[in-house]
């Protein structure tokens, strides 16, 4: 009898707390998506093998591709403040990655390799030419295996802070598929992504990691990353355990030495792993020009956007 009372507690019990977490799951989606700032009206939609694409195109000229920075909290919203300027005098593309954005959030296990197919494809079919590419950070790593992969596709290259290769290189353990699964359970999982991506810990990053001047963190910019993390229920959780347990990695250092690329990366000097990380590059291809600005950190294209600019219109011109 007391063994019964006690599964018929636990049950009551389980089933309020999963209550609980759905509730929690769709106020989060509810709140983060409310002002709705990335609007799909805004953007043409790419329909590849694996879900929607969405992207920006503005301007005329020689194709130029911006490729956000590769975690759930970025989208092409991370080029508003460059990409009018750079559409005076080219063809602008601003992609949303899959899992990102306002591109779909399909279930499956990403990879490094699924966008280095995403990028093949989306040049090929969407800008049709050779083209240069701006990227952001983690996503450097897709841009240098397409490269290596396809030399037709893309010219010049700049990487802005791009990951260092030694993380950069680490595998999945042993763990990593348990905790996949858990982190891909509809409930519990959500409830768990929803935890590590609520607003003050986004805005913590922008003020401490991202921006050097945290009274240049503007509150869209945060509103911005916390749409982008919820949008589609969610489902950026798919994105996220991947990334966070090593499946988008890649050991990329055996396909630089085939690149040809002309490649300049632009750090933020006012983080010294962003320059140590850079210095790994350079050592591989001697020939990768290293280009500082001061008093930026993850962010340089945000936080100091006119200078940024004028910096990248000295290496393309």
């Amino acid at each position: 009898m007391d063994m019964n009372k006690t599964l018929k507690r636990l049950a009551v019990f389980t089933g309020v707390t999963l209550t609980t977490m759905h509730v929690f799951n769709r106020l989060s989606t509810y709140i983060a998506t409310a002002d709705n700032l990335l609007e799909e009206d805004e953007y043409a939609f790419y329909e590849w093998k694996y879900g929607k694409i969405a992207y920006k195109k503005k301007g005329s000229g020689s194709p130029l591709l911006l490729i956000h920075n590769f975690n759930v909290f970025s989208s092409s919203h991370e080029w508003d403040r460059i990409i009018d300027c750079f559409s005076e005098t080219n063809t602008v593309y601003s992609i949303d990655l899959l899992g990102c954005g306002c591109s779909d959030r399909p279930i499956l296990t990403y990879t490094n390799f699924l966008y280095v197919q995403l990028l093949t494809d989306f040049i090929k079919d969407v800008i049709g030419e050779k083209t240069d590419v701006i990227v952001s950070r983690d996503s450097s790593s897709f841009v240098l295996m397409t490269c290596a992969n396809d030399e037709t596709l893309i010219d010049r290259i700049i990487m802005i802070n791009p990951q260092n290769l030694v993380s950069l290189a680490k595998v999945p353990s042993k763990q990593s598929k348990l905790l996949k699964s858990i982190l891909y359970m509809p409930v519990i999982g959500t409830f768990i992504y929803n935890m590590k991506t609520r607003k003050d810990i986004i805005n913590e990053r922008f003020t401490t990691a991202y921006f050097y001047n945290q009274n240049k963190v503007n509150e869209k910019d945060v509103l911005a990353c916390f749409e982008s993390s919820h949008r589609n229920k969610s489902h950026s959780k798919y994105v996220y355990a991947c990334q966070k347990l090593g499946y988008t990695n890649a050991n990329i250092s055996f396909c630089l030495s085939k690149l040809k690329n002309k490649i300049t990366i632009i750090i933020g000097n006012d983080n010294p792993e962003n320059t140590l990380a850079a210095n790994q590059y350079q050592n591989q291809i001697p020939e990768i020009e290293i280009v500082g600005i001061d008093h930026t950190k993850m962010l340089p294209h945000i936080e100091k956007s006119e200078e940024f600019i004028e910096t990248v219109k000295n290496i393309l011109n």
